[in-house]
């Protein structure tokens, strides 16, 4: 792991909280809306909502029923991960878009590079296992990519990058650290959809071990068998 000061990995990890990458996908689809057509905003919303709906399944899989895989500590999709790896490559991407393909690439790059940063700082700060961030990068990267490909093609000369980069950092400047509480709104519907008074936890939850009971030595299982075939005689 990079030797960083904690206090500029919880910087990097703030990249990826609800409360600025959100209004950030909002702004997009407005640009989209404004600057290209309603069904490309639409497109965007759409891949971005599906991935949401990954992120938050699991996570209330977990909290309400324990459903969760001990084997890579998985206990649910990390939706800073996603959310970063999701939205910055498609902002660099619409800000580049009137720039030479081979730019507009390298912003693309440049965004999913921004999303891994955001992953890792939720590994260092044990916010999420590597599995979940992991995920997280792969479900916001596939969203990303795939509206990346549809909009390709998009007349580049529709929208000025000046204005769109100029509100994007803005909006970045004025939302960065707002802290949105997704968990315990998560938390709170996996409670009230499951009935349970409690959450579960990841560390009472790795705990937990089924076990299952082993099989008798084969010895002894034809031990047991021999009377009851004698008798059957």
């Amino acid at each position: 792991m990079p030797d960083l000061p904690i206090h500029l990995w919880y910087s990097i990890t703030s990249l990826g909280g609800a409360g600025l990458t959100l209004p950030l996908a909002f702004a997009i689809a407005l640009w989209l809306a404004v600057g290209y057509s309603w069904r490309l905003a639409a497109c965007w919303l759409a891949l971005l909502g599906t991935a949401i709906g990954v992120v938050t399944v699991t996570k209330l899989a977990f909290l309400g029923w324990g459903v969760g895989v001990r084997e890579f500590d998985f206990t649910g999709v990390s939706g800073h991960s996603m959310l970063s790896t999701a939205v910055y490559p498609v902002a660099l991407f619409l800000m580049l878009l009137p720039a030479r393909r081979a730019i507009r690439l390298l912003g693309v790059l440049a965004g999913l590079a921004a999303g891994l940063a955001v992953g890792l700082s939720r590994v260092v700060l044990s916010a999420h296992s590597p599995s979940e961030a992991v995920t997280g990068c792969l479900v916001g990267a596939l969203a990303a990519l795939v509206f990346v490909r549809i909009a390709w093609n998009a007349e580049a000369d529709r929208l000025s990058a000046l204005p769109v980069a100029v509100s994007m950092m803005v909006l970045a400047l004025l939302m960065h650290g707002v802290h949105v509480p997704t968990q315990r709104w998560v938390t709170h519907i996996a409670l009230k959809v499951s009935g349970h008074d409690r959450p579960f936890i990841r560390a009472t939850w790795r705990s937990t071990r089924i076990i299952r009971p082993s099989p008798a030595p084969l010895s002894q299982t034809r031990n047991t068998l021999e009377p009851m075939r004698s008798s059957d005689i």
